[in-house]
This record gives structure tokens, sequence and C-alpha cells, in this order.
């Protein structure tokens, strides 16, 4: 027997002990969190609480608080717009370190659902259309985070790829696109990286629940030997009957539906103790990986894998930047290049992540304004507004505010029982404002109030209000000028509660005079799972403003600068946890604006500030296009080194972008009147899907330009294979360009002759390569031919001919083996 046989038997041993030395009650009682972020402690055998995070953009720790801010990563997509593992590796590192400076065991990520649709609501928080691709990112996601010390979280299991109805929805998937596209997804990230969690999802798959799912036990547990914990989504187990399946962790707590019905329920024989055991024995062998039980050595106490964040935050989101399009006038010289007008809200008010349960709060965000500002000096940089994008309340700004208590910057909020007397109170430095876990007393509240003095910086009429649920109340100069009920839009939780509605009223204000400004909530009877949690905005409204003259002014500047660049994007209410889109236009009058700036000034270059694909109308107008995803707080310092060149925009697209919406193959993620979503797709989604119809997108699946030009010259290939092994390509490529740059090794496998139905091709293996100025790389890429196999109750290989395609996106393939599977 191998010493590390032994050692992990020895320590099953120790864990099992632990095991019995708790009661019935006390092993129960562990399977329940101890609130919204924690686990339950047991001192007698020095188990200490475990704290979770969120953490696919950044970890923001128990508190949601901007007093203690999060770095701020690239939204998923972004990460995986890089095609590189190393850039997911070295995320995972960097969020262990975050993790361990906010005192989090479990980081909650990644997302690793897939892009089935592109109305997925979401999925600017999970990395592609396509599982080969999420598969390997995650992998390398996990070993970052988990070699360092802190848990990863693959989520959510499985088949959890759109928000409409998502606690409710009935996916019907057949057997073989579930293995073949949704579970392979997870797969790597389990048999490969090992991942020491798996959060189950809201929805049911085939008729069961996710937290009752035979899935959570085979082919997680049975097949992949996945020995870590199955932690649910918040809320997302509702009955005993998932204390059946193999779901072991019951979030959040302390109250759920195991408890006391559980005892019972081991009680009478309905669920065996040794089910229990189980369960309770994952968890002490996670706290035991984490540090959170004695006797026991971590797998690494402290993060081991440090650098500057700030400065991977700026070069990862470079590497996920993708040029669709350039004509020439990138990059720019900026010791020559004279005026830039840079135009679009979501140049100065940039979209750095989505909205949901990922959000963090970073301490400084760059847009791209003050990236360009920086790179070009302001004198040389105009700025236009160009259209409204935003939709409800956003917050005071903070320079603009005063504590009436402190005579700080930032507004006192206080908790107030029902006869006015506080019981709790913070000084913010914020109004836009979430409590989900900490001390704060909302469920014990009736009232909570935030009170500041708002100093207007512009004379005429603002709408002043507040997005919340509930009833509320302005008062200005203590004159109560507006109350309301604000209802929920819609009905899943997370919307109402991380998205929710406004009321406001218009409020005449002057420059530089103070305003007294409260805002009261009503609280008294909350109840339901959320029922210690709020969310409440103090803020205003975008002005009535004429639209035709904002974008009149836009042109104006662009018609007299040097170049133009417009940023253009989503908001709030498009891409956010707990509804998906209604379409893939630009909101507002965005894609008017553009036509216009493009037909004013023909060096005009556009940035998509979008997480996932939109309808660019004015594609052939423009000179350059830059998708920049949600880059992170760095966002518009990466941006600008792309515009002058400094850096290559690295990415290429891991999701298919469309013309318009009509031609999109797989779209809908509403379910029918029964509450079932039917994947009647089978195994063609993403580019699979847009293959076999034959029509054609915008940009496909894996497209994405650089600053140099490259030429794909060689591949050496086994000709023979036998099912199960890996076959090694040898491929040779030159930089053809004058200057350094990156290019992505895609390979992707087809068999036209096949007994079966295949997609058109399908990725199998990629790799991402550098090289300098006429410089040849070799890289060896290996292709497993599992990929090759079909799933029919297990994987069966089809014996034959399979030609194996190499190039630069699934259409741009100018290398073709042929590869005899035996």
């Amino acid at each position: 027997m191998k010493e590390g046989t032994m050692k992990t038997l020895s320590v099953d041993r120790r864990l099992d002990s632990l095991v019995q030395e708790l009661s019935l009650e006390e092993k129960v009682q562990l399977l329940t969190g101890r609130d919204f972020w924690t686990t339950m402690p047991v001192e007698k055998i020095g188990l200490r609480s475990m704290v979770m995070s969120d953490g696919p953009s950044g970890v923001r720790g128990e508190m949601w608080d901007e007093r203690r801010p999060s770095m701020n990563f690239p939204s998923a997509t972004a990460i995986s717009s890089s095609w590189d593992p190393g850039i997911a590796d070295r995320l995972g590192a960097a969020s262990a370190v975050e993790a361990r400076r906010k005192g989090v065991d479990v980081v909650l990520g990644p997302t690793i659902n897939l892009h089935r649709s592109p109305l997925g609501g979401r999925h600017f928080e999970a990395f592609s259309e396509d599982p080969v691709l999420t598969g390997e990112l995650a992998a390398a996601y996990v070993n970052g985070l988990q070699r360092n010390g802190v848990a990863a979280t693959p989520k959510h299991y499985v088949a959890n790829d759109s928000e409409t109805d998502r606690f409710t929805v009935d996916v019907q998937v057949d057997e073989r696109p579930l293995r073949e596209l949704y579970l392979l997804a997870f797969e790597k990230a389990i048999v490969e990286s090992r991942a020491w969690l798996v959060m189950s999802a809201y929805n049911s798959i085939n008729g069961t629940t996710a937290t009752e799912n035979d899935l959570l036990e085979t082919p997680l547990n049975s097949e992949w030997g996945f020995d870590g914990v199955v932690i649910s989504d918040w809320t997302a187990v509702r009955s005993i009957d998932s204390a059946k399946a193999s779901q072991d962790l019951v979030m959040p707590g302390p109250d759920g539906p195991w408890g006391e019905a559980l005892v019972a329920a081991v009680r009478t024989g309905d669920v065996s103790e040794a089910t229990v055991d189980r369960k309770v024995l994952r968890i002490l062998q996670l706290a035991a990986r984490v540090g959170a039980l004695e006797g026991f050595e971590p797998v690494q106490a402290e993060p081991v894998d440090r650098e500057d964040l700030v400065a991977f935050i700026r070069e990862a989101s470079s590497a996920g930047t993708v040029m669709v399009k350039n004509d020439g006038v990138l990059p720019l010289d900026s010791a020559v290049t004279g005026k830039v007008a840079v135009i679009g809200h979501n140049a100065k008010f940039a979209r750095t992540q989505g909205g949901g349960s990922a959000t963090v709060l970073p301490e400084k965000i760059v847009s791209p304004l003050e990236g360009i500002q920086a790179a070009f000096g302001t004198e040389n940089v105009t700025y236009s507004f160009g259209a409204i994008v935003q939709e409800g309340v956003a917050e005071l700004p903070l320079a603009q505010l005063i504590n009436p208590v402190t005579r700080e910057p930032g507004l006192r909020v206080s908790f107030l029982d029902g006869a006015g007397g506080e019981l709790f109170t913070e000084d913010r430095r914020s109004t836009a404002l979430v409590w989900f876990g900490g001390d704060a007393p909302v469920r014990d509240s009736s009232t909570v109030r935030l009170h500041t003095v708002y100093t207007p910086d512009e004379t005429g009429t603002i709408r002043l209000g507040a997005a919340t649920v509930g009833r509320t109340r302005l008062y200005v100069n203590d004159a109560l000028l507006h109350e309301s009920v604000i209802e929920m839009d819609g009905k899943d939780i997370a919307e109402s509660f991380l998205a929710p509605p406004s009321s406001t009223v218009e409020v005449p204000v002057s420059a530089g005079v103070p305003m007294d400004i409260r805002v009261e909530l009503d609280t008294a009877g909350r109840t339901g799972p959320l029922e210690n949690a709020l969310s409440v905005t103090l803020g205003t409204e975008p002005a009535d403003t004429d639209s035709e003259v904002l974008i009149i002014e836009a042109a104006r500047a662009a018609r007299e600068a040097d170049v133009a660049v417009v940023v253009v994007g989503t908001n709030s209410r498009v891409e956010s946890e707990g509804y998906d889109r209604t379409t893939l236009d630009l909101p507002g009058l965005q894609d008017r604006l553009v036509h216009a700036i493009a037909a004013a000034n023909p060096r005009t270059i556009v940035i998509v500030n979008a997480g996932s694909p939109v309808v660019m109308p004015w594609r052939h107008e423009v000179a350059a296009i830059l998708i920049g995803y949600f880059g992170g707080q760095e966002f518009g310092n990466a941006l600008t080194d792309i515009l002058i060149g400094t850096t290559e925009p690295g990415g290429r697209l891991p999701t298919t972008w469309p013309a318009t919406q009509g031609p999109v193959p797989v779209l809908n993620t509403t379910p029918d009147a029964d509450g079932k979503l039917r994947y009647a797709e089978g195994i063609h989604i993403g580019y699979r899907a847009w293959l076999k119809t034959g029509a054609t997108p915008a940009y496909e699946f894996g497209y994405g330009l650089g600053y140099t030009t490259w030429s794909l010259d060689t591949c050496d290939a086994p000709a023979q294979a036998a099912a199960g092994m890996v076959l090694p390509l040898t491929v040779t490529l030159t930089n053809t360009g004058n200057r350094a740059g990156k290019n992505v090794v895609q390979i992707y496998a087809e068999k036209p002759d096949s007994a079966v139905e295949r997609p058109v091709r399908w990725l199998v293996a990629s790799a991402p390569v550098w090289a300098g100025p006429g410089e040849t790389v070799t890289a060896t890429i290996e292709v497993p031919t599992r990929l090759l196999a079909y799933w029919d109750e297990g994987w069966t290989y089809e014996s034959g001919e399979y030609a194996l395609r190499l190039g630069t996106s699934v259409t741009d393939l100018g290398i073709t083996k042929k590869v005899q599977l035996n």
C-alpha cells in the first residue's frame, strides 16, 4: 500500500471517530447552516464555524458593505474569452488571497452552467456555450483556489442555464445531451481538480428537484469519485426527501426543512443514521481541508500564490477583451492622435460586474473615460452622455453627502423598534445598501431610516426616491414629499431583492444648497427566507431629457474630434441574477447613437460593455469594435492599454454573437404552462446549433482579432488511436507580423459518416500561444479520445475515421488531420 493511501485512510478513521462522538441531534444540526454565510460549530470536537462567500467575480465576505471593499475581478465571460487556463488558475489563486483576507473558507464559485440561450440573464457569471472550454477553465479556477487552501464550489448542478422561474422550472433534457453537455462542463473540475464542494441548483431535472435528484449520486459520487460536500443553493432544499439523496448541507440556516424533522425521520427509520453520518463525515473532511477542525493540518494554511491583484485584474481584462473588427484605426498613437470624443453613459459609469448575489463592492473603479483621459490628457478628451442607459435609481455620489451625525462623507442608517427607539445604527459611505448577513437587526426592526445631507452640483429638478420593496416615506428638509408602497415586479426573490423597483418624486434643487434627506422604510412583520435581509437604494432616476438633443450633441463632439470612442452596454435591469433577458438589443437609444456617431466620424471605435451577446446593427458602419464584457475594476485602464497598443486584445469569443435575434437557433428560456422547459435541441446548442441550421452569425465561436498576423503551418498527429487514450498533436505556427501577439489554436472533431447523430463539428481541445514578430512557435495540444465518444447508457466509442480540424475559430480551420479510432 502506498504511503499516501495509508495517510488518507488514517485521516478518514479519525474523522469517523469524531462522527461517533456526536449525538444524532448534534449531527443533524451540523447539516444546516448557522446563519446566512456560516456553518454550525461543535466545540467539543474542535470544529469551528466555516465561512462562505459568493465569489465568481470577487470575494465579498460575510458583509455586503462598502466599508469592507473587495477586489472586483473581470466577469467569467471576460475570463473565458482569454481561452487561457493560466488566467483562470490565477483568478482562483487571487480569489484565495481575497478569501483569506476576509476570513472566508469556502468560495461559492465558479459558475459553470452553459450559455444555452443568449437570453440567459446570468451568462456573464458563467464561462461559455461549450462544455469543453467551460470544463478546462473551471478546473483551472478550482486548482488555483484550492492549491491555496480555500474551497471551491462549482455551481449550479445541473441544467440551471436560465433564470426564468428558476425555483420551480422543470428542465426536460434527454440523457445524451445531459451527459455530453451539461454534466461534462462539471466533470473535469470534479474528477481532475477534485473540487471540495458542489452546489445543487434550484431547478428540477426531468421531474425531480436538483436537491433530491439521483444525479447527486450518479455520476457525481459513484462515477466521478466526488468526496466533497454537496451544498444547496440558498433555500433550494425544500423537504425532508432531499436528506435521503446525496445532498449534504442546507443553506442558509438556522431554520430549514431538516432539523427536528430529520431527527424524527431517523428515529422512525425513514432516513438511516448511516446516511446522516456520511453527510457529517463529508462536512468534517471539508473542515479539515480548510483548517476549521482541530488536530488536522489544512491543505494550505495561507495562500502561497500571491501577486499584485490590481495589476492582475488589468492584465486579465485585456486578455479577455475581444476585438471583432479593426479597419486599421487601432492601435491609436497617443502622441499624434488629436482630440478624442468619448461618448456613452457606460463610458463614465461603466459596468464592471453583473447584478445579483455575485456582486462585490470595490474600493475604486477606473472607467473608460478616466483611462482615456489618463492616456491622452484631459485637455484632449471631450465627454458626451449620448443616450440614457440607466433604469431605476442610481446612488447619490459620496462626494456630495454629509452624515448629519458624524459630519463625515456618507449617511446615518438607523434600525428602529415600534416605539421609534434605536436598535442599531451604522455610518455608511454609500446610499446603495444591502444587508444579507451581519449584525443589523432587520427582522427585529419596525423602521429603517436613511439620513444624509445632500448638496447638488447643478440647479434644476431631480427625480429623488428609493429602490426597495415595501412602504417608504421620503422627507426633504423635514417635509414629507413622497410616500409609496413599492411592490415586487416578479416572483423571483432575488429579482426583488437585488434589483428592486423604484419610486421617485420630482424635487427642485439649487447648486451648492444643502438638502436634509431622510428615507424611512417600514420593515415590521417581515417573513420568509429573507426576513433578516434587506436591500434599499436612495438615489435619483434619470431626468427627463430630450433624447434627440443628447444624440445631436454627441454627434457634434464626434465630428469635431480626430477619433470617437463610443461605449455602449447593458444595465442592471438587463443582465442580472433572477431574470432572463427579453431581447438582445441594447437598452435605450444606444443603437441610434452609434449610427449617428459613425455618420459623423469615420474613425469611430465602439466598446461593448456587456456580459453576454448583444446585436450590433451598426457593426458595418464603424471602424473598430472591442467587446470588453464586464472587465472588473481596472476596466478603463485595460481598455486604454488596448486602444493605444500597449497590450494585445487577447480575447476570442467563447459564445456565438448573432447579427439579429431572429436566426438564433436556441432562444427560449420560458417554461411552458406545466412549468417545463424542454431542451428539445438535444446536443445542438451554441455554435453546434448554428452549424446545424446553416445560419450565419455576426461573429462565430472562437473568433477574435489581434494586432499582428499569423500563419498556421504544420500539425503532426498520430494516424491511429485506441479508445481512452490521449492524442498528442504538435502544432507549429508563425507570427508573420511586426509585433508580438497572441493566438488561440482550436481543434474540432468531425465524423460526417457517423451512425449516430453528431454535431457538424465540436471542440475537443485548444491552447493559447504567444510569439514575437517573425517567430515560429510549437505547441503540443492533447486531445482526449473520450471527447470523440457519445453517450448511450455509457460512453460509447464509434470506431472509424475522424477528422481533427485545426484553426482559429469554429469556421476558420486551415489544417485537417485524419485519425483512425480503433
